[in-house]
């Protein structure tokens, strides 16, 4: 089996095809690239080709680098695998280099063959590199197609050239946003933007044309050129200084330094702008290396790829067939249910929106209709596509409209009793083999399945809020959940395009048993006269996307109250966060309810808006003379989530830490960066996590103890991918 084909044609085209079979996307190997660069070189050689089309065989042209690739050339290093990594990288260069000079003469810049991409759709990664050395990118005029270089979302950069290629192309403040925030467009936009040469309807036919058609001076990129100046200006010109400045301060207030990628790749840049174009490969292909050897890459890129890749594909899904979802009825057309009536009708389902009222239910296809509204504004939707998506919603208070459905979602208020019968009302006319699911966040499934007769269909599905945004649905097995209502979730899942994890039931499941924590030893820290700002700043920059006092803000002070009273009815003596109440309650009794009351940890104009730290908070607690220093408010908010997770792992609510890793990142934003609780600990080591466990447990209290999971690997000098990645490793 091949990656790349050729066909020579009669007409003097050597048409390359890029084609792996068994995938739905082309991605690159070294096999691959191994093959391309001898099917280069045999076009080149021979006198009969005229020039040279890259193409694809499917209808997208490249996703991207095989990222298990970098961990092949790690391990092929043995004990030098930043060398390999760099040599590896360097190989990678000459060929996207031979195919960029086409066997030009050095000197003269003549004698070469036209070399063209046809992308017939979308192009990421080094599907976007690889173009990039050809001497002209022709797209298909398709508006679902992505153009983009997207690495910097999985903690790489565009290490083939792209990043370099990119600048010296359109200059660093318009290249900026492709690389720095791994923006991506379709066909017509990114020829706008100076990406890609054209969009056309046969990308194929119109490369061919082009090719036999070039002359010498079509061939010769701007930076092989005599005289090429950067647009926008160098780093040493002063239009171009400015714009390094800038991008410095973005970079820094956006990833408050804990992203390595980001900073090396401004590196990658800066440096390279000052030399000629092979000299910056070399300092990109270095650049590259040093993240690639950075622990923070290598978690990122199994979490956010790899692992995510996994789950969505059904890694740890039951052995039964298909439960594709045709019809789902929706209980509740309150926020919640809306968004999941929303989605699902995105997904191409029948949706049931049912409520108590009619004009309830009304409203919750409302909110479809003003959010297809709002895409149509922003020229993401159409209003074809609007009214193919309402018309898969039926608003209606009668549960007989449910009589077909094969998926039931409720999501009543969270009230056990409210939940029982509505539970025997719908299934009373539901199909006896129809999955219910409740989307409760906090009441156990095994409980909530006691209202069932078919608790074995019984099953969690908890969506994150807002439901349209949110990437992450957690599915939580009951004691009495069969096989098949895990697969049915897991299909659906896959169907609305978000990413699963599959967790067993016990309270507040896995997210929130973690985030909990984070809010309230936040609040905890505020009790002790712990400046908020300080809180609120460590938390960001070691990664957190909010500090936990603007979290509860966002989330409800009066929804932390009540969730707090249930929890200390709940357990009773052993409950452990009086301290976190005190606060919550007085702030509860001031009306200080957080942005929907215009007041919390922070104060917000007439708008909303925050406006600073509340002073009214800080009178009530004042700051101790004293302050912790930054490291010890961290590992506070960072410890305290992760023992959570290694407790859900030791009780068995994880059954695997690529779903702890995966859904704290894509459930509340765990530190991105470290690709999770389970390889947070692993890049700080168990031993070291062990000892500053004690050290914290001591000085503030039992929540820090360490468990008795990570203490064992403590002292046999384990880590968790080492211990439990057999699952992880073979993905």
């Amino acid at each position: 089996m091949t990656d790349f084909t050729m066909i020579k044609g009669d007409d003097g085209v050597a048409v390359i095809t890029w084609d792996i079979a068994g995938k739905s996307m082309n991605v690159l190997s070294l096999e691959g690239l191994a093959e391309i660069d001898a099917l280069i070189d045999d076009a080149l050689a021979d006198e009969a080709v005229k020039g040279i089309v890259i193409t694809s065989g499917k209808d997208s042209f490249a996703g991207g680098m095989d990222l298990n690739v970098i961990a092949k050339m790690k391990d092929m290093a043995g004990d030098n695998p930043a060398q390999g990594l760099f040599d590896g990288i360097m190989r990678m260069h000459g060929v996207l280099r031979k195919i960029e000079l086409a066997g030009m003469d050095p000197k003269t810049k003549k004698g070469g063959k036209p070399i063209a991409a046809a992308l017939p759709g979308t192009a990421l990664g080094i599907g976007l590199e690889l173009p990039l050395s050809t001497h002209r990118i022709f797209a298909a005029d398709n508006p679902k197609a992505k153009i983009g270089l997207p690495e910097i979302m999985v903690g790489i950069f565009p290490g083939a050239g792209g990043t370099t290629r990119l600048t010296r192309k359109l200059g660093a403040m318009t290249a900026s946003p492709f690389l720095l925030e791994g923006k991506m467009s379709e066909p017509k936009k990114a020829k706008m933007a100076g990406i890609i040469d054209e969009v056309v309807e046969d990308p194929l036919t119109a490369a061919k044309d082009w090719v036999l058609n070039a002359k010498d001076a079509d061939l010769v990129k701007p930076w092989d050129a005599k005289g090429y100046k950067m647009p926008g200006g160098a780093p040493y010109h002063p239009a171009g200084f400015m714009t390094f400045v800038g991008a410095s301060a973005m970079v820094n207030g956006k990833t408050k330094g804990v992203y390595p990628a980001a900073k090396a790749m401004l590196s990658a840049v800066y440096e390279g702008a000052m030399v000629d174009f092979d000299t910056a490969l070399k300092i990109e292909a270095r650049w590259f290396t040093n993240v690639l050897m950075n622990p923070s890459s290598g978690a990122m890129i199994r979490s956010l790829f790899i692992n995510k890749e996994a789950l969505e594909k059904g890694a740890n899904r039951p052995d039964v067939p298909d439960q594709r979802v045709k019809k789902v009825g929706v209980l509740g057309a309150g926020m919640m249910g809306a968004g999941i009536a929303l989605v699902s009708a995105q997904a191409g389902m029948q949706v049931v929106l049912i409520d108590q009222k009619q004009e309830a239910a009304d409203r919750g296809k409302a909110y479809a209709e003003a959010y297809m509204d709002k895409g149509i504004a922003r020229k993401k939707a159409t209003p074809e596509k609007k009214e193919q998506i309402l018309s898969l919603i039926t608003a209606t208070t009668d549960y007989a409209a449910l009589a077909d459905a094969d998926l039931i979602i409720e999501a009543v208020f969270e009230d056990p009793k409210v939940k029982a019968e509505v539970t025997a009302a719908v299934e009373a006319v539901i199909p006896e083999d129809c999955i219910f699911a409740s989307n409760t966040s906090t009441l156990p499934i095994s409980m909530l399945a006691k209202a069932s007769k078919r608790p074995e269909q019984f099953i969690g599905i908890h969506f994150f809020s807002p439901v349209e945004r949110m990437a992450l649905v957690e599915i939580i097995k009951g004691k009495q959940t069969g096989d098949r209502a895990v697969a049915k979730a897991l299909d659906y899942v896959r169907q609305i395009r978000k990413t699963p994890i599959v967790v067993n039931d016990a309270r507040f499941f896995y997210a929130n048993r973690c985030i909990i924590p984070y809010i309230n030893e936040g609040i905890r820290m505020v009790a002790e006269g712990i400046a908020p700002a300080l809180i609120e700043n460590a938390a960001k920059m070691v990664g957190m996307p909010l500090g936990p006092l603007q979290l509860v803000d966002e989330t409800s002070i009066d929804l932390g109250a009540k969730i707090a009273r249930a929890t200390k009815a709940g357990m009773g003596d052993a409950y452990p966060d009086g301290a976190v109440d005190e606060v919550i309650f007085w702030m509860e009794g001031q009306g200080r309810l957080g942005r929907k009351s215009n007041a919390g940890f922070y104060d917000y104009d007439d708008k909303g808006k925050r406006t600073g730290l509340s002073a009214a908070v800080a009178a009530q607690y004042p700051q101790a003379e004293v302050q912790p220093d930054l490291i010890e408010v961290q590992h506070r908010l960072l410890f305290v989530q992760s023992l959570e997770a290694v407790r859900a792992l030791e009780e068995g609510v994880l059954e695997d830490i690529r779903e702890g890793d995966v859904g704290a990142i894509l459930g509340w934003g765990f530190a991105p960066w470290s690709g999770g609780p389970f390889s947070w600990l692993d890049i700080i080591g168990s031993p070291y996590a062990a000892e500053r466990c004690d050290a914290l447990a001591e000085k503030h209290g039992a929540r820090f103890a360490c468990p008795p999971l990570l203490r064992d690997m403590s002292n046999k000098s384990q880590s968790f991918y080492g211990r439990f990645g057999a699952k992880a490793n073979a993905a």
